[in-house]
């Protein structure tokens, strides 16, 4: 089974050969609570997002990813950050592919649908805020997470 491999860090980690444009969505209900899914490539919690394809705006992407991953439609409210550390590779071992680091965090509302698994997702629910550091996930997930948490009046540009 081809794995998600993430290495922060990490004297251990391949030079990245690639850089993809993409998108993770912090969608957010009325009762304080994070669309999550448990991802099949690594087990890992994270908020739903994938890469932006070619045609695609980053808003459509994000919606896109979000529906795929959960079956939740979402609207685009803002941006939580830019995240570009080339300190972060993600290793994918089905094609050797070593992917710095590249997202942009946008900041969702649900408007319809209910959390579904997909081909990307074992598991897709709404997560309490107050749980959410019970969750295991990757450094870089944890980080985007938390500086929402924070309730940062500016994006995170890093």
């Amino acid at each position: 089974m081809a794995r998600r491999i993430d290495y922060y860090d990490d004297p251990q980690a391949p030079a990245a050969n690639s850089l993809v444009p993409s998108v993770n969505v912090i969608v957010a209900n009325d009762r304080d609570e994070i669309l999550m899914i448990r991802r099949s490539d690594n087990g890992n919690w994270a908020v739903p997002g994938g890469a932006v394809d070619l045609g695609e705006s980053v808003p459509e992407a994000a919606i896109r990813e979000t529906r795929e991953e959960t079956g939740i439609e979402c609207e685009i409210t803002g941006i939580s950050g830019i995240y570009s550390d080339p300190k972060h590779i993600i290793l994918y071992t089905s094609d050797g592919e070593a992917r710095q680091e590249f997202s942009i965090v946008l900041f969702a509302r649900p408007v319809s649908g209910e959390p579904t698994p997909s081909d990307e997702s074992r598991e897709a629910r709404w997560v309490p805020k107050a749980d959410i550091a019970d969750y295991d996930m990757d450094r870089s997930m944890r980080l985007r997470i938390s500086h929402h948490l924070d309730g940062r009046q500016a994006p995170h540009i890093g």
